[in-house]
């Protein structure tokens, strides 16, 4: 599974993370992002083109090297600085208080432990600071559900995801007030893998 993990599934998720159907949604989750920014699950950099004008820096935290070694095109292209300066969410080298902002776009279904990166990204937010996030996970229909808590182990090991992560519940739980919140279904995508929850929640 080691070379699996770090070689196929990081192209996976650039492929799948690619759809037509995302790229209105990181403009939306973009869209008022300002100053410093830590974006965990930087992966290739789907969300550059998207940055508003207003971002001064980023702070890309992303384990795969195949993923930052695909995102040099979008890099080279972006006036953001943009600096690899962190691998794991779930522990980031970086002071309390210090952003302005932060972003996550189809990441919190593949950190092993998303409760502690929460943590940690609102440890590093300064008070009041934004998470602006779009996550696909667990469904309001039972139906889907019910299919979710079926294949989501085994989606994990194909996938690298979790489909049954209660997105809102998590961010919460970590210290984020939810002052926007838009739940549906991406188009394109099976339901099972397209509950998606876009919005903004504020570091407490």
């Amino acid at each position: 599974m080691g070379l699996y993990r770090e070689q196929v599934i990081p192209r996976i998720v650039s492929a799948v993370c690619s759809m037509k159907s995302a790229r209105p949604l990181r403009g939306r989750v973009c869209a008022g992002l300002s100053g410093e920014v830590i974006e965990i699950g930087f992966g290739s950099g789907l969300n550059l083109p998207f940055y508003p004008p207003q971002v001064r820096q980023i702070a890309a935290v992303e384990p795969a090297d195949i993923s930052w070694n695909m995102a040099a095109r979008r890099l080279a292209q972006t006036n953001i600085t943009v600096e690899r300066s962190g691998r794991d969410a779930q522990s980031l080298p970086y002071p309390d208080n210090g952003f302005d902002a932060a972003l996550s776009t189809w990441t919190l279904c593949a950190i092993p432990d998303v409760s502690a990166a929460l943590r940690e990204v609102h440890r590093v937010l300064r008070p009041g600071a934004p998470i602006h996030f779009v996550e696909h996970g667990l469904a309001d229909d039972e139906g889907v559900r019910r299919l979710q808590q079926r294949i989501d182990r085994v989606h994990a090991r194909v996938a690298g995801c979790h489909v049954s992560r209660p997105i809102v519940e998590l961010l919460r739980s970590a210290g984020f007030v939810i002052t926007d919140l838009d739940v549906f279904y991406q188009r394109g995508a099976p339901k099972f893998a397209g509950a998606v929850s876009l919005g903004v929640g504020l570091a407490a």
